[in-house]
């Protein structure tokens, strides 16, 4: 099955499809969907937008993600890794510009799939994936300790910024509600206890039943998803955002964001994916089926999506094999949508908050955090707690960028430092009898070996070759030479612009495939002369002989 090319994998997975495979997928859709319910509901409020707009997006962006992905078992819609991310969109542009910015991050998306660029997402380093998940973690804990605690802000306060909203807690603590607490805490006990107990009921479905009854029949003053938003139960319907070109600038950079964030999310899901089922899938169509199921979202009244690690896994354990149960869940949304909806209102704040506790720990990685610190080397902790903090105090698009600037200087210093240019060393035969199995060479000859890959950063070790006044040959021996850029390439004119004024002749050994493509473009082949590159060292030594005689 070649994994890269463009057709979803439903397609594919039809051909051999069965009665048997029918039924798992559809109890594993059904599944899903229960465990989505509660979490898409969850991440829609942290995500500042109202609770059946979590649910819009599970349904649309859901569906359009199964039916085109390219994995067997992807699970799609609103994730944790969107929520501090879309509520900034929000609070700075309104819901229109955070459509805008979904719609563009979309293109992106499409763009990058039909570019086949799926495989670009593995240079995104590890330490810079995991600094930013940790990061986005601790944004969501610190986002739900005001509806934990309970606490009561003035009209006015200003909590976009994680910085903003310690502030406020730290300013508001005295309002501090014990019922919720009391709430909060009970549900947080049960995510954490009733996963022990059974898996075949999700916990956060529990938690929500249980904040409802002890809300409703304690009558404690808790605030409950009624009291702060207005329900809808209806289905989603086509919403056009006002299109302008200063409003699609503004957007632009969050668009960028919101692309980057779902490509490494849902090919990251996929991966893990693949391991639990043994199978492959197609990163290039996935991108395809994330702008569009992005697109298709925010048209329809969700927000930004992506695949979730979470429910995909859920999916799978419950005997989901093809995107059948994919679709499944999201069918089975719209029918809670419809019927259940009213009831969301009843649903406590606490518990919510406590749900999103529960998705930040499952997200935040802490153990391959603290491995990290405590194996890792120090220029990748650096890169590691850079991103982290920058996440946690500015936003994920500065750590994001931070990151990567510095994980690309390090890797060139890393690059640069195994790079480099050795002499070699001539001997005597009568003072040093061991140097019997050294290769014989005429005075008038120098022998440079270059290795490493020769860039920009590399590219000044080649000014530190010299020669004698008795120097006719230069031999430059480039077996582990792998690759050559343009810097290097200017490096080495140079030198030979050198070698030329002393009439000085320039040898070259064992010269690989990169770098002699680079110097034949660059006319450097034909300035030295055929003649003057050698397949192996001991028979540029020979031709070397031969032009000193």
């Amino acid at each position: 099955m070649n994994k890269d090319k463009l057709k979803p994998m439903l397609f594919s997975t039809l051909k051999h499809y069965s009665g048997k495979q029918l039924t798992s997928d559809i109890v594993s859709g059904i599944i899903v969907a229960i465990i989505a319910l509660p979490l898409s509901i969850a991440l829609a409020l942290a995500s500042g937008v109202g609770p059946e707009e979590g649910l819009y997006t599970a349904i649309v962006a859901g569906f359009i993600i199964s039916f085109l992905g390219g994995s067997r078992v992807q699970i799609a819609g609103p994730t944790a890794a969107f929520a501090t991310i879309v509520a900034g969109i929000i609070a700075k542009n309104g819901m229109d510009g955070m459509i805008l910015a979904t719609i563009i991050a979309g293109i992106i998306l499409i763009i990058m799939g039909l570019l086949r660029l799926g495989g670009l997402i593995k240079f995104i380093p590890y330490t810079i994936t995991t600094g930013f998940t940790s990061g986005i973690a601790v944004t969501i804990v610190i986002g739900q300790i005001k509806d934990f605690l309970g606490l009561s802000y003035p009209a006015g306060t200003v909590t976009i910024e994680t910085m903003d909203k310690i502030k406020a807690i730290g300013a508001n603590i005295s309002t501090f509600n014990p019922y919720a607490l009391l709430v909060g805490a009970v549900s947080l006990l049960i995510l954490i206890v009733w996963p022990k107990v059974t898996d075949k009921i999700p916990g956060s479905l529990i938690a929500v039943i249980v904040g409802i009854l002890l809300v409703k029949f304690t009558k404690m003053n808790v605030n409950t998803i009624g009291d702060l938003y207005t329900i809808n139960g209806h289905l989603p319907t086509l919403h056009i955002p006002n299109i302008t070109m200063e409003g699609i600038r503004t957007a632009l950079p969050d668009g960028f964001t919101i692309a980057i964030l779902a490509a490494i999310e849902s090919l990251l899901s996929c991966v893990v994916a693949d391991s639990m089922i043994n199978s492959h899938h197609r990163s290039n169509m996935e991108l395809i089926a994330q702008g569009a199921g992005n697109i298709g979202s925010v048209l329809f009244g969700g927000i930004p999506a992506t695949g979730a690690i979470a429910r995909t896994a859920a999916n799978i354990k419950n005997g989901g094999r093809t995107p059948i149960a994919g679709i499944v869940h999201s069918i089975s949304l719209v029918l809670v949508l419809v019927v259940l909806m009213p009831y969301a209102a009843l649903i406590p704040m606490p518990t919510i908050a406590a749900i999103l506790f529960m998705v930040s720990y499952n997200m935040c990685q802490w153990r391959s955090f603290v491995h990290l610190c405590k194996t890792a080397p120090k220029s990748d902790i650096l890169v590691l707690v850079t991103t982290f903090v920058l996440t946690v105090v500015f936003d994920l698009v500065i750590a994001i960028e931070v990151g990567m600037i510095i994980a690309v200087f390090l890797f060139m210093k890393r690059m640069s430092d195994e790079s480099g240019v050795t002499g070699w060393k001539y001997y005597d035969p009568d003072e040093d009898p061991d140097g019997s199995a050294l290769k014989p060479i005429p005075e008038q000859v120098r022998v440079y070996e270059i290795n490493g890959p020769m860039f920009f950063g590399s590219s000044d070790a080649i000014s530190t070759m010299n020669f004698k006044d008795f120097t006719k040959v230069v031999i430059i021996r480039m077996r582990g030479v792998p690759a050559l850029d343009a810097t290097a390439m200017h490096s080495l004119e140079q030198f030979y612009d050198r070698c030329k004024e002393r009439n000085i002749t320039l040898v070259f050994s064992h010269v690989n495939e990169q770098p002699l493509n680079t110097m034949k473009k660059d006319g450097f082949f034909d300035k030295v002369g055929e003649e003057n590159f050698r397949p192996h060292i001991d028979d540029a030594i020979e031709w070397a002989t031969n032009l000193v005689k």
